[in-house]
């Protein structure tokens, strides 16, 4: 432990010593000469204390992996030294060896693997924080993913968690603005929860019952005969990463297709259902022209941790992100105060959505973000750690893996150059509308009143498919042949 704790001290230090070279690049004079060079030396310390932190969430492998993992997925506020050295812990993490997997798999289904397959690959598919997974054949030839759990990570991630805790404290000594212990609160509340993959399973179940309705997302069927709480076994899916633009090219799928489906997949999940995948990095979206069909398909993996959001938390929050969309400065700030954001709710709206206050006032439906707003952000990100971290403590615990499946699902919209896309405010409005009818409903007294919340919820989603036909009619080509021949008529008049 003694040692454990030394090798993440001293790369613990590279960390803090370049966070504060980082904020020290905002005191500068931005019409210094000395700027250029400064920034230069700045991503080299970047770079270097990067690849420290990387190497760091290598050695000590399970917990440390999952926060390389989620800092990796911070395209737009972490300086991008950081974001592209740690993304390769989405999919390409430590392997355990293949006698540690047999071993796993004698202690979990008492036979060998000869037993259980046909054939098993020695490489793993993919190797993430706390397992990875093998393609194998069982013996009736179908094919399917043996998920494995490293062999030490239950015993070695109650370890990890107690050192992040004297960590957080060493840093809450040196600076008493960072407050992060919650970061250990929530370590201790799931990562018993990711480690009983039979839990996992029984998600993936319901996950897949609960949107059935979406066609194009595939949940890959368990084997319940063959998973127990450290090996799940499921139908094998072929498929890219949903960052993998290049895999997307290659095999014709569409960018923007993908990203609203998975903007519908994720409004369903939060504002309808409240039972929310939390753990959307890209090593466990995958993307797939279905060999049948040859339609597009998004194969959702990894039912480890879900959010389940109590229903008044859900409500405000569906009321919270209608008044960010449309721009209603009161809205924001009595269900941002109604979330605990307190006075710091100007803070909460920017962090939520990742755009400036100013986008926040004119309504995140209505501005297109910009480079130089995400330059702001990233900026103004690191000038106001303190007060983020005291936001961070205020709001209920749900928000907290809330904030952290946006952050990685704004990451793969960053990648694939779609964000802030009009089509993702548009679904999520239907699916506030819908949310909020739903509860209006439950509540009404009388069957007219419930005929009267139905009829008022299928006109809100009228109008709002009225304005996506327009949006699409604007920016199709017959929307531009509309536009000239307006203004050929203005100038014939």
């Amino acid at each position: 432990m003694a040692g454990r704790l030394l090798k993440v001290s001293s790369v613990a230090t590279a960390v803090v010593a370049s966070s504060g070279f980082y904020l020290y690049n905002h005191k500068l004079d931005p019409n210094d000469i000395s700027l250029v060079r400064f920034g230069r030396a700045a991503a080299t310390v970047h770079r270097r204390s990067a690849e420290r932190l990387r190497n760091l969430c290598c050695a000590n492998r399970g917990t440390f992996i999952k926060v390389g993992q989620h800092l990796g997925a911070l395209d737009y506020l972490l300086p991008e030294e950081y974001t592209s050295t740690l993304k390769v812990l989405h999919s390409r993490a430590p392997q355990s060896s293949m006698e540690e997997i047999q071993q796993v798999i004698r202690e979990e289904l008492g036979k060998e693997l000869s037993d259980l397959f046909i054939s098993f690959d020695v490489k793993p598919q993919g190797a993430a924080s706390l397992a990875q997974v093998h393609k194998a054949v069982l013996h009736d030839g179908r094919t399917v993913a043996v998920k494995v759990q490293h062999p030490k990570v239950q015993t070695q991630s109650s370890k990890d968690i107690v050192v992040m805790e004297v960590l957080l404290n060493m840093v809450h000594w040196l600076f008493p603005d960072f407050a992060f212990m919650w970061l250990v609160e929530e370590a201790k509340k799931n990562m018993p929860v990711e480690l009983d993959f039979l839990n996992e399973g029984r998600n993936a179940e319901k996950v897949a019952v609960m949107l059935a309705h979406f066609p194009w997302l595939k949940v890959p069927k368990i084997h319940w005969d063959l998973s127990t709480r450290r090996i799940l076994t499921m139908d094998f899916a072929e498929g890219g990463q949903v960052n993998d633009r290049d895999y997307m090219r290659r095999h014709s799928i569409n960018v923007n297709e993908i990203s609203q489906n998975l903007g519908k997949m994720y409004s369903e999940m939060i504002f309808v259902h409240g039972f929310v995948h939390c753990d959307p990095h890209p090593g466990n979206v995958l993307v797939r022209r279905c060999p049948n069909t040859k339609k597009t398909e998004i194969v959702l993996l990894d039912h480890g941790l879900y959010q389940i959001l109590l229903p008044d938390f859900r409500l405000s929050y569906c009321r919270l992100w209608q008044s960010l969309i449309k721009g209603d400065l009161n809205g924001i700030e009595r269900y941002s105060r109604r979330l605990g954001a307190g006075d710091l709710y100007p803070l909460f709206a920017c962090v939520l959505t990742a755009r400036s206050w100013t986008s926040v006032n004119a309504g995140i439906g209505n501005t297109p973000v910009t480079h130089s707003e995400d330059v702001e952000i990233r900026s103004n990100a690191a000038l106001y750690l303190p007060q983020i971290s005291d936001l961070l403590n205020r709001v209920p615990r749900q928000m907290l893996l809330l904030l952290k499946t946006n952050d990685l699902l704004r990451g793969i919209e960053t990648t694939l150059q779609t964000r802030a896309a009009s089509s993702s405010f548009i679904n999520m409005s239907r699916c506030c509308t819908r949310a909020l009818a739903r509860h209006k409903r439950s509540k009404a007294q009388s069957r007219a009143r419930r005929l009267q919340i139905t009829m008022s919820e299928s006109l809100t989603l009228w109008q709002i498919s009225l304005y996506e036909l327009f949006l699409w009619v604007k920016g199709s080509t017959l929307g531009g042949w509309v536009g000239s021949l307006l203004s050929c008529l203005h100038y014939t008049h």
